[in-house]
């Protein structure tokens, strides 16, 4: 994992955000995603570089294209975006799980 997989990671690692559960290098499809989020059908991704040249672009939106054929949210955040500014990221997830559908309760899954 980059630094900036490693600093998501911990903060949302351990159910830390409303009790959701997120899992890293998810393979869903043809695809590993970055973290999963099962419940709240969204996927988080941490782009370095090589996703802002053309032939990255390219490849991203298809594959966002696929997940949310699959009916899930992706988010993509930069490297840059995550260690510059890591509370902001966090509140896009969690506004991102709230707008999900998905009903929070205090109860642990099973």
């Amino acid at each position: 994992m980059t630094d900036a997989e490693i600093l998501v990671w911990s903060k949302i690692r351990r159910k830390q955000i409303k009790g959701m559960q997120f899992y890293r290098q998810k393979t869903i499809g043809n695809y590993i995603v970055d973290f999963y989020c099962p419940k709240g059908k969204l996927v988080v991704e941490i782009d370095g570089g090589q996703h802002y040249i053309n032939t990255g672009r390219k490849k991203d939106l298809d594959r966002d294209y696929q997940l949310q054929l699959m009916g899930l949210s992706v988010l993509r955040f930069s490297d840059f975006d995550v260690l510059r500014n890591i509370d902001g990221v966090l509140e896009k997830i969690l506004s991102c799980l709230d707008s999900s559908g998905y009903r929070f309760n205090k109860q642990r899954d099973d």
